[in-house]
Formats: structure tokens, C-alpha cells, sequence
């Protein structure tokens, strides 16, 4: 089977919609994605017939056993993790990475170094810092290149030493959509004897994660940003899974992921990120494993959105007063993902997104909490940016609109 737009846009109830007799477009999905009929069901058919919790003798509970298992199976799949134990869930990747923060962090000592970067959402720098703090451990950011909106390599690889205990990155930016050679990094951070975590949640709903390629020692994600609903996942290397000491509450499970997740899991969520894998799954062959289907329906998405790129970029290059941060060049559009941070000459970003707002265009505007990129940008005082961002199910007509639109601005 062939993916195109069309195909899946009608799986999607949001984008079928008009509000004021206008339909709706939503470019807003660095911000989140809107959510198929498979998925909606599938939650909605487990709170309706089987709502119960884990470890029962009776049939509703055995039902959210498999819902469990299903979500790890499928989300290891989806990462390529080794094994299902290797997948942890939580509300959101936020929290997942607090927690995480404050286990990894325990054997910390005074004078120890960490990196995190100035390009990452602050949810994989706060965190960090914090912990740090509490430890009197130091932390260096490493800089962005700002012609580009790139990570400076030369500068992280200045900032580690033998003192260094944990690299913290993002693997795409969720502002520029500039993409990080997160492999180099790991081989990097473990010469020194580093752990590396990689915020993958704006990455993986454009490219495959393969975490055994990687050979990252942790990696977070949010089904909301692929399809799914609000649930954060992590991948926690085997290595890892029982040597670390998780906050957690004394009866609860000490063997495997479960030592990691605190209270009830949301099993609706899970049922539907399931759903949201398979959806991303469709377009592969039936015969073949999960896993391998996403392979082949990712290189149709990308290939989808790298035109998408192309054809944003052209058409911006077309117009004068409208400035981009981040890769401009068409010709490298397959080193960024289909999001873009843009300023207008005369308009602040809110005006902006309120205008579009009232033409019912979707996009977001702000520092999107990737508070290093934006105040090394120099743009905190005037309101960050706009951020438009593409999915697989956006199209080349909703481009010719928005364009249309951002042409009568005055």
C-alpha cells in the first residue's frame, strides 16, 4: 500500500472540520497532532467496556494487562529497543524526565560536570540544572551556531572531560526544527564514561528511532507528538533498568519498567498509542513485522515532508520581509524536520498568530520553552518566534493558502 495525504487525512476528524465557515488548518504540529478515529476508538472502547487496573483475577483486569503489554510491545517496536521491559511510561515526557532526573542523579558528587544544550525544550534542561544544583554538581550548555540554528559540535565536544556524568540532548529542536547528530555524540559522551539521554519528542513523529543504533543509554518521547494521546515514554538501557534506585513507593513493583512508574498508569492512553503505532504502521506489509512496516511507512512520510520542506522554503525565499532561524537552504532540507521559527518585519509573533488565528490557520507563537535558543537569538524581549510545522498528513494547498493569507498583511 501507498501513503499520500488524502489517504490519511480522512482518517483524521479534525481536519475534515470548518469553524466559521472556514475549514481549518492545522500547521501547529510541533505543538501536537491531531488524533485518527483509531485512536479515538480505541481509548474509548477501553474506558467503555474494560476501565479496571492491573493484576486482577477477572476479566476487565486481564483485558488492561494485555493493553499494558500491547503499548510496551508496540513502543518497542517503534524505538527498536531490545526488549519490551526496556519501555517506561508516564504522564507526560516532562515528568518522565524530572523522575528520571532525580535517580540518575543519586551517586552524583561535588564537582561532577553535565551538558545539556541550548537548543533543547527547557524539560531536558530544567531538570537537569535542578538536579545539579542539588548535588553541587557543575553544568555547561553547549551553544548554537545562530546562522543556522544548528548545535555547535566543536563546542560540545570542548565541554567534555573525564568529569562529565551525563550529556543531555535533544535530537531534533522543537523550535527550528534543526536535527542533532545524536549518534556522535554518544560514541563522545561514553569515551568519557558519560550516560547520554536524548529528547527525541519532536524527532519521532518524522524519523524512525532506532535506540540500539544509538546505543543511547536513555530516550524520551510523547505519543501526543505522533498521533497518539498524552502519554510520555522513555527507553531506559538494560544496563540501567535495576542498577538505578528510582523514587518509588515501597509495595510497588521493584523488577523491571514498572519500578519506574509511579501510581496508575493512564491504560486509556496506552490503548491508544497503540492505536497511534498501528496507524503509523498501515501502509507496510501484513506480512511483515511491526517494526519493519514502520520502516517502510517512515520513508514514505519523509520523502512526503521533505517536499513539503522544499516547497515552504521556496516560497518563503520568494518574499521579502519574513526572516527564518534555522537551515534556509533547500537543498539541506534533510537535515531539519518541516518546522520553522519565523519573524515578520513590523508584526510581532502574537500579532501574527492572531491574525492567522482569526483565518482559523493553526501555529504557535513564543520561545516554546527552548529558552536557551531563543535568548541566544536575542529574541526574548520581542516575543520569540512564529512556528509553523508541518505533519505527514499536511499539504502542499494548505502552504498556497497560508501564504495567500501572510501576503495581505500590511
Amino acid at each position: 500500500m501507498i501513503f499520500t495525504p488524502d489517504s490519511v487525512r480522512s482518517q483524521f476528524p479534525a481536519l475534515s472540520q470548518t469553524v466559521d465557515n472556514h475549514p481549518v488548518l492545522f500547521l501547529d504540529g510541533p505543538g501536537g497532532s491531531q488524533v485518527p478515529t483509531s485512536v479515538l476508538t480505541a481509548m474509548a472502547e477501553y474506558l467503555g467496556y474494560s476501565n479496571s487496573n492491573l493484576g486482577g483475577h477477572f476479566f476487565s483486569s486481564q483485558k488492561t494487562n494485555a493493553v499494558m503489554d500491547n503499548a510496551r510491545t508496540c513502543c518497542a517496536a517503534l524505538l527498536n529497543a531490545p526488549s519490551s521491559n526496556n519501555i517506561v511510561f508516564g504522564a507526560n515526557m516532562t515528568s518522565l524526565t524530572f523522575q528520571l532526573s532525580r535517580a540518575i542523579s543519586r551517586n552524583w558528587t561535588a564537582g561532577d560536570e553535565i551538558i545539556v544544550t541550548a537548543l533543547d525544550h527547557y524539560s531536558n534542561v530544567s531538570s537537569w540544572q535542578q538536579a545539579a544544583e542539588d548535588k553541587g554538581v557543575i553544568v555547561h550548555q553547549v551553544r548554537v551556531n545562530t546562522d543556522d540554528c544548528t548545535l555547535d559540535m566543536d563546542h560540545f565536544h570542548s565541554l567534555l572531560s573525564d568529569k562529565t556524568v551525563l550529556v543531555a540532548t535533544t535530537y531534533a529542536s522543537n523550535t527550528t526544527g534543526s536535527l542533532v547528530d545524536v549518534k556522535s555524540m554518544v560514541a563522545a559522551a561514553h569515551h568519557f564514561g558519560a550516560m547520554i539521554y536524548v529528547d527525541a519528542v519532536h524527532y519521532a513523529p518524522h524519523h524512525l528511532v532506532d535506540v540500539q543504533d544509538l546505543d543511547c543509554d536513555f530516550l524520551v518521547c510523547s505519543a501526543y507528538k505522533f498521533f497518539g494521546p498524552h502519554v510520555g515514554i522513555a527507553y531506559v538501557s538494560s544496563q540501567y533498568l535495576q542498577s538505578l534506585s528510582p523514587y518509588k513507593v515501597e509495595p510497588a513493583t521493584d523488577i523491571g519498567p514498572g519500578r519506574f512508574e509511579t501510581g496508575t498508569q493512564s491504560f486509556e492512553g496506552l490503548a491508544g498509542v497503540t492505536a497511534a503505532i498501528e496507524y503509523l504502521a498501515q501502509w507496510g506489509d501484513k506480512e511483515c513485522s511491526l517494526r519493519e512496516r514502520l520502516v517502510s511507512c517512515f520513508t514514505q512520510y519523509k520523502q512526503h515532508e521533505l517536499a513539503l520542506t522544499h516547497y515552504f522554503l521556496n516560497k518563503l525565499e520568494e518574499r521579502s520581509g519574513m526572516s527564518l532561524f534555522g537551515i534556509s537552504d533547500p537543498e539541506n532540507a534533510g537535515n531539519r524536520t518541516p518546522t520553522f521559527a519565523i519573524s515578520f518585519k513590523g508584526h510581532s509573533p502574537d500579532q501574527i498568530a492572531k491574525k492567522l488565528g482569526q483565518h482559523q490557520i493553526c501555529v504557535w507563537n513564543g520561545h516554546f520553552y527552548a529558552l536557551g535558543l531563543i535568548k541566544q537569538l536575542g529574541l526574548e524581549e520581542s516575543g520569540g518566534v512564529v512556528r509553523i510545522g508541518f505533519m505527514h498528513y499536511n499539504t502542499f494547498d494548505e502552504i498556497d493558502y497560508l501564504f495567500s493569507i501572510l501576503d495581505t498583511f500590511e
